[in-house]
């Protein structure tokens, strides 16, 4: 990256040593629905010189109450096209490789051979994204993951933990659950909120891609999980050379 002036708040507030560590870093950013696209801007925002972001989703209307890409002039248009546009608008020097692809287990693999410095897991179907916790895990790769963010309303409480330290969230309970069985029973990080959920709000879904049901959602939940979940990559990246 050459010219960061645009950049000039943070590395006032972070200085210009740690502000060109993340110009030299790599993030990947998986699912560009409510959280994931909203994680992506603030990691491009936050200077990070090099980004993936995998998606195979296109926008629809019901996209529209939490989703950054999601407006009433783009229907039915790639999430990730849309997202890879607005990144590029924000730092034009961005390095960038876009996936435009739901999320098929088989792929995660080739997906992590990119080595990612960090991973923002903002998958919310869970089998994929069970595949991409226990392979990141398995290599050793700093992850961060989102819990679910649907039948919640207060924003104020989200919660960094490990994964064993969840509680009243129901996404949660099956990735915990499932691991468990894998044999991993600690050691993933996550953005979980603790308030109790809606369980009304509870739709069942077509089944496609790897999603069975979902929860209602409110504008600003997602988002605000997709804030704490880029915090947590740019503040653990600045950690590092």
């Amino acid at each position: 990256m050459n010219d960061l002036s645009w950049l000039s708040r943070t590395s006032l507030l972070i200085g210009s040593e740690k502000l060109h560590n993340l110009t030299q870093k790599h993030v990947m950013v998986v699912g560009m629905g409510g959280v994931g696209s909203f994680a992506a801007e603030f990691i491009a925002r936050g200077g990070v010189g090099k980004m993936t972001i995998i998606d195979g989703d296109i926008v629809d209307p019901t996209n529209r109450n939490r989703q950054l890409p999601a407006l009433s002039s783009n229907h039915g248009e790639a999430k990730v096209q849309i997202m890879a546009q607005r990144l590029l608008d924000i730092n034009p020097e961005l390095e960038l490789n876009v996936i435009e692809e739901f999320i098929n287990p088989s792929m995660v693999s080739q997906h992590l051979d990119l080595n990612p410095d960090y991973i923002i897991d903002a998958i919310d179907s869970l089998t994929p994204k069970l595949t991409f916790i226990k392979m990141a895990y398995e290599r050793k790769m700093p992850l961060i993951s989102s819990m679910g963010a649907g039948a919640k309303l207060d924003p104020t409480i989200l919660r960094v933990v490990d994964i064993s330290e969840t509680y009243y969230c129901p996404f949660a309970h099956q990735v915990r659950k499932t691991l468990r069985r894998q044999g991993i029973k600690s050691g993933v990080q996550v953005v979980f909120s603790p308030e109790p959920p809606n369980k009304e709000s509870l739709m069942l879904t077509d089944g496609k891609n790897y999603k069975r049901s979902a929860y209602g959602t409110i504008s600003y939940m997602p988002a605000t999980f997709g804030a704490v979940a880029a915090s947590v990559a740019l503040r653990g990246l600045m950690k590092t050379k």
